[in-house]
């Protein structure tokens, strides 16, 4: 007699999944290219960037494209609403993230004077 515990999953339509993921990539987009846009601001100031203001203004670029990587590996075998939450928690660390850049961006002088 066979123990066999394994769990059949059944796997969300491929659309479903394709428009969920375009949705929030919109706003995940967003967030990129205010990041970019940022950047570009700070890096053509007056004072311009340091080597430590170019890498503090680049992570904020990259991060929410690894947090959507993740949440859409965590979510995407799951439900509909488990995988918007997932990809939806991803947005908010990526959108607190990128305040968190600004706000530092602002009371810092370290980053300028390249």
């Amino acid at each position: 007699m066979s123990t066999d515990t394994r769990v059949s999953r059944r796997r969300l339509p491929t659309w479903i999944v394709v428009t969920i993921a375009g949705i929030f990539g919109l706003f995940y987009a967003f967030v990129v290219w205010s990041s970019v846009a940022l950047l570009i601001q700070q890096a053509t100031g007056a004072l311009g960037l340091n080597g430590l203001g170019w890498f503090v203004y680049i992570l904020p670029i990259v991060f929410p494209l690894v947090a959507f990587g993740v949440a859409f590996g965590i979510g995407a075998r799951r439900k509909a609403g488990e995988f918007s939450l997932a990809l939806l928690a991803g947005l908010t660390l990526s959108a607190a993230f990128w305040l968190a850049v600004v706000g530092y961006g602002t009371t810092s002088y370290g980053l300028y004077g390249g």
